[in-house]
């Protein structure tokens, strides 16, 4: 019997830092034996910060589909649509504040209430600082309602020698709580 295969939703909203969305996806589309979709939400200024930071927003190919953030008949609205994870990537604080205080005017907002509801895998990924009370609290009411926060901080000890591996390491630390097998440095391992 084999695997199921796992539907992701990626969102990426306007804080800076579209590098990670980038190359989350690009590492998501090497796992597409694993994947049956990747559903990708840009917020309007998601699109126009990756545009400002990357240039161009790629043709995506299967297995992503990019819904509209005004798509609220999108499957990501409903929970028996069964996809088992979110990650939102970066997350603005007005972003994570909407979604800590059960508020779905958006398709994002709306798929991160309906994973959380529904038990299921959000994982938010703020890319701010300094934090004020406010973002901290967010943080906690989302923690407590069973969403994971990971900040977008790189490490260093795998001696990083591009932005690329820099972000990376943030990538595949949330592939990782993800629930993904991928290759890359881990600590105290060596080669």
């Amino acid at each position: 019997m084999q695997p199921k295969k796992r539907k992701i939703i990626v969102s990426v909203t306007g804080a800076s830092g579209s590098i990670y969305a980038k190359l989350l996806i690009e590492e998501l589309y090497k796992l597409s034996d694993s994947i049956s979709e990747i559903a990708l939400i840009f917020s309007e200024n998601g699109q126009k910060v990756w545009e400002y930071e990357l240039e161009t927003i790629p043709e995506f190919e299967f297995p992503v589909k990019v819904y509209r953030n005004n798509d609220m008949f999108a499957p990501v609205a409903s929970g028996s649509s069964l996809y088992d994870t979110m990650i939102v990537i970066p997350c603005t604080m007005g972003t994570l504040g909407r979604i800590a205080s059960g508020i779905s005017s958006d398709l994002i907002e709306r798929a991160a209430d309906v994973i959380l509801k529904e038990r299921r895998q959000l994982i938010l990924v703020p890319r701010e600082l300094p934090l004020n009370l406010i973002h901290i609290e967010n943080m906690r009411t989302v923690t407590l309602a069973g969403g994971i926060i990971i900040p977008a901080s790189p490490s260093f000890y795998s001696l990083p020698k591009s932005i690329e591996q820099l972000a990376l390491t943030v990538v595949h630390r949330i592939m990782d709580i993800a629930g993904f097998t991928t290759d890359h440095y881990r600590w105290g391992y060596s080669d």
